[in-house]
């Protein structure tokens, strides 16, 4: 009958949760007797409501926080329902029906569309909830109750609605009423402002309850013209026996189930409430300090059975209720035996203490939900949405203007268009992710599918392939898709078999693997180097190759490349397009910094990027055998090995003797070479633990490392004079990632050809 997630550890009762169940009794009284005038129902129908809410469905809810009871949302649809069915009696019956039908959507666990619900509407929901409350509750807390019972809706039957009550409390307010709001509001922000009262433990709704209703009872002793007249306090049903008690309630009329229109109400009445119930089950847990999960359908059937009992002691038809929920947080619960105290509270009260009851002003009440209403639409909320863009912002400041103006329903449905306009936007727009690789072969189109690729994403994709290249390649990767909509398989179909033939674009596919087989992977382009590619490539091009590379590098736009299938290609031989003589540092790996493929580059490491016997053998081979365009020496800033040269020099020690390590000084006559070379670090100066300097001197190791290698190395200086292959020096700055070129001159290489560019964001 529940939801896996609906279990749940033992709750224990908890003394917060008496003290805010019996401020969401306060509150919901006068509601419940509101919402009942509202709907042209019995008032103590919204009672009977109020109390099945708390006790029955707060018991079978697994939500702790939910306060359920009658609607106000509802309340224009049940007063025309009623009409429609010509009685109270016969509406009821279509109540007991709609319940069942929410048990039955909770049983086949429908309560998953509430996840579906866009979050910018349900944060909607809260702040027209909170400017509504803030707005109804003005007039009451300045002592104008025209609607004694503090009506909740927003349009009232005579014409009236909340703007023409808060001009009308100008003219018409009851100074006692006005001067008990008033402090009640100062009491409730100052209480929450001050540490010692915030922390003490005792809810400042009830004590600002118990304020009004002394300070009246006070006044009324002393015959003040400031007591409070009984128009502008709470006022309960008293019943005078238990007879007379029973003589309130209402049964249902089970003749009208030979009515065809009993079934239309009840599922309008199903569908309505059980959308309103799971909005507003969503919308408490967003608030809730504790973050608790209530599992959706199983608050369907809690609510049906709610309303099935309902009907039976002819009740309103109940859901959960976001005032009543949120002022239950408000107070501090902890669980939902509050909800279930303030059932108890409205039955004992009711039935054995509705006198006292009727002493609380109006307006201390108001000053309760004035104050809630302003912690549901904060500015912060709206600056927010604001920031989050338009997308967000218009469809919540929709919902919130549209349910001020109109109702709950109006509001959230409005709220839903405005919010699948943009997602239906956002499809056409951008459901795909289209981007230009320069590979080393030439350019292939990578058009990636999302997770879930529904037919909203046709439009999209129908245009990426009107746009993709004549002649070009055309690759399709759906290694991140879950889901492809059969409408959008078609379509790949028909462009592979008519519109990539005709256009003569090659299409390649990756990622449909087993699941489509009629689109099985087939890979047709070349990403790694090979004879022809490497024939085919001057120096500059290669350079570029590179330097597009290390752009990408640096913005985190690597290139998606199938490395077991280059482990493969490039099994049997390789062929390189830059053989790159850089320093062992951990931080500064080849293939990454230039993000390359597998046999892209020959890379010798070597502490300091020195150039010995064994690494210039390396180099003759990638360059003289192997056949690569490119040599680069490449160093980096905040190099260790020329930092421990440097400070050795300064020193006048060696390596054996101040590290232990014999075989490092090899290392370091190399790089004393080239601090001699440039006139740098003499013993007693140069100060390494300057960053400017060590990267100073690493530069110029990589201008003395080139030419050391035209000087030790025939076969090279040959082919770099000859223009085979180009020498270049390059520097890579650990801390940004990017790498600077430069010639043995020591000048800045931004010029070389470009083959292609950078890999482009299209879509």
């Amino acid at each position: 009958m529940s939801d896996p997630s609906s279990v749940s550890p033992p709750i224990q009762l908890a003394p917060r949760d008496l003290l805010s169940g019996l401020v969401v009794f306060l509150v919901a009284l006068p509601l419940c007797l509101g919402i009942a005038l509202a709907s042209d129902a019995p008032l103590f129908s919204g009672i009977v409501s109020g109390v099945i809410g708390g006790l029955l469905v707060g018991c079978l809810s697994g939500s702790h926080t939910s306060v359920s009871g009658p609607a106000a949302g509802l309340s224009v649809i049940v007063a025309a329902q009623i009409a429609v069915l010509g009685s109270f009696p016969a509406f009821l019956t279509a109540v007991f029906l709609a319940g069942m039908m929410q048990v039955a959507l909770g049983l086949v666990r429908a309560g998953f569309i509430a996840s579906f619900f866009p979050t910018s509407v349900i944060k909607g929901l809260l702040a027209a909830i909170g400017i509504i409350l803030v707005l109804k509750q003005t007039p009451h807390l300045l002592g104008h109750d025209a609607d004694p019972v503090g009506r909740f809706d927003f349009e009232q039957s005579d014409g009236r609605n909340t703007l023409t009550e808060l001009l009308a409390t100008m003219f018409d307010i009851q100074p006692g009423a006005a001067l008990v709001g008033l402090l009640s509001l100062g009491l409730l922000i100052v209480w929450n402002r001050v540490k010692v009262l915030r922390h003490s433990g005792v809810p400042v709704p009830l004590v600002v309850v118990v304020f009004g209703a002394g300070l009246n009872t006070l006044w009324q002793l002393l015959a003040s013209p400031w007591a409070i007249a009984p128009g502008h306090l709470v006022q309960v049903p008293v019943a005078e026996n238990a007879h007379a008690a029973l003589t309130l309630l209402v049964f249902p009329d089970w003749h009208i189930l030979a009515t065809p229109h009993v079934y239309s109400a009840a599922l309008t009445l199903a569908v309505v409430a059980s959308l309103e119930t799971l909005l507003n089950l969503e919308a408490v847990d967003r608030i809730d300090p504790l973050q608790r999960h209530s599992p959706p359908s199983r608050e369907l059937i809690a609510q049906g059975i709610g309303n099935m009992t309902a009907a039976l002691l002819g009740g309103l038809p109940l859901t959960s209720v976001i005032v009543r929920s949120s002022v239950n947080i408000s107070a501090g619960n902890r669980s939902r035996y509050s909800t279930v105290f303030h059932g108890a509270l409205l039955l004992g009260t009711v039935t054995l203490a509705p006198r006292l009851l009727n002493r609380i002003p109006l307006a201390s009440l108001a000053a309760i939900l004035f104050v809630t209403g302003l912690k549901l639409a904060e500015p912060k909320l709206f600056r927010q949405m604001w920031r989050e863009g338009r997308r967000q912002f218009l469809p919540f400041f929709i919902t919130v203007v549209t349910i001020v103006a109109f109702n709950l329903l109006t509001g959230i449905v409005v709220g839903l268009v405005v919010s699948i306009f943009f997602i239906l936007y956002s499809n056409f727009r951008q459901p795909l992710s289209i981007t230009v690789e320069r590979l080393t072969s030439g350019d292939v189109w990578r058009i990636e599918l999302s997770n879930q690729v529904s037919f909203f994403s046709r439009a999209a994709l129908e245009r990426a392939f009107h746009d993709a290249p004549a002649g070009g390649h055309l690759l399709i990767d759906a290694r991140n898709t879950n889901y492809i909509d059969p409408d959008i398989l078609d379509l790949i179909q028909d462009f592979r078999t008519q519109g990539a033939a005709g256009r003569n674009i090659t299409l390649s596919f990756m990622g449909f693997d087993e699941r489509y087989p009629e689109l099985a992977d087939n890979i047709r382009y070349v990403e790694h180097t090979n004879a022809e590619v490497q024939h085919a490539l001057t120096s500059a091009d290669v350079v570029a190759l590179l330097r597009q590379g290390n752009e990408r590098f640096q913005k985190g736009e690597q290139l998606t490349r199938d490395l077991r299938r280059q482990v493969s290609a490039t099994a049997p031989g390789q062929t390189p397009l830059a053989v790159a003589l850089s320093c062992m540092d951990s931080r500064a790996p080849v293939e990454l910094v230039f993000d390359l493929g597998i046999g892209d580059a020959f890379s010798v490491r070597v502490a300091g990027n020195v150039v010995a016997p064994h690494t210039l053998g390396s180099l003759e081979y990638g360059c003289v055998v192997a056949g690569a365009k490119l040599l680069l020496v490449l160093g980096h800033t905040s190099c260790g090995a020329v930092a421990a040269t440097v400070k050795l020099r300064r020193d006048g020690s060696s390596a054996a003797g101040a590290l232990g390590c014999e075989h490092i000084d090899s290392l370091i006559e190399e790089l004393e070479q080239s601090i001699d070379r440039h006139g740098h670090a003499a013993p007693g100066q140069g100060d390494p633990s300057l960053p400017s300097y060590i990267d100073e001197i690493a530069r110029k190791n990589v201008l003395y490392s080139m030419a050391a290698i035209r000087a030790r190395s025939s076969a090279l200086e040959q082919r770099i004079r000859e223009g085979d292959i180009w020498l270049l020096g390059g520097l890579y700055d650990v801390r940004t990632g990017k790498v600077d070129f430069f010639d043995e001159s020591g000048a800045d290489v931004t010029t070389g050809a470009v083959r292609g560019g950078d890999a482009t964001r299209v879509a």
